[in-house]
């Protein structure tokens, strides 16, 4: 066998996980996404970096405000998800290094320039949002992440400060009634990898 995990974990986290279109009205509880959380944040990043921060779209004020930002495709969906995560990067995640990599004590200043940290940020928050969706996949639902929106509207209107930038909006739940489209074909290893 050459991977540890067994075929129905496989089958849950890669092969018969999909991005959902539709959703059942079953909620997805405060505990449930703890525990994605709980078990995701371990997810390796560079310098231990955690610029990812989750917020959870529950008031119905919130979901419309961010329904009326989506793209007319994700406008539906959005809308009657039981659960909406706007995924973000926390532009000024460098704060956190002196408690998160204190074994650098210069990691901090190394990154006191913005323009320098953003790419970093915006890698690590990435890496972030896949654990993210592989944990959602993990607790039995499924997620639909989507980039079809306005960007500049969402950090203005639940963030704010500047200092927050939207990496992905992700629907959460139960997979509903048609909730699939086909599944695209994927390339082959040959295709993706090389040895030098």
């Amino acid at each position: 066998m050459t991977l540890a995990l067994d075929a129905a974990a496989q089958d849950l986290l890669f092969r018969e996980a999909r991005t959902a279109n539709t959703f059942t009205d079953e909620p997805v509880t405060d505990e449930q996404v703890q525990a994605i959380y709980d078990l995701v944040k371990f997810g390796p990043t560079a310098m231990n970096a955690q610029p990812l921060r989750v917020v959870l779209v529950r008031t119905p004020e919130a979901r419309e405000r961010l329904v009326n930002l989506m793209s007319d495709g994700n406008k539906e969906k959005t809308s009657s998800a039981p659960l909406v995560a706007i995924l973000a990067v926390d532009n000024e995640f460098h704060e956190e290094l002196p408690t998160q990599f204190p074994h650098f004590p210069g990691a901090k200043d190394m990154l006191s320039d913005r323009a320098g940290r953003e790419p970093m940020a915006a890698m690590n928050a990435a890496l972030q949002a896949g654990y993210f969706i592989i944990g959602v996949r993990a607790a039995g639902l499924a997620a639909g992440p989507m980039a079809g929106y306005d960007a500049a509207g969402i950090d203005k209107e639940f963030f704010g400060d500047g200092e927050h930038t939207v990496l992905a909006v992700v629907n959460i739940g139960k997979p509903g009634e048609n909730a699939w489209f086909p599944r695209g074909p994927r390339l082959a290893y040959d295709e993706v990898v090389t040895t030098v």
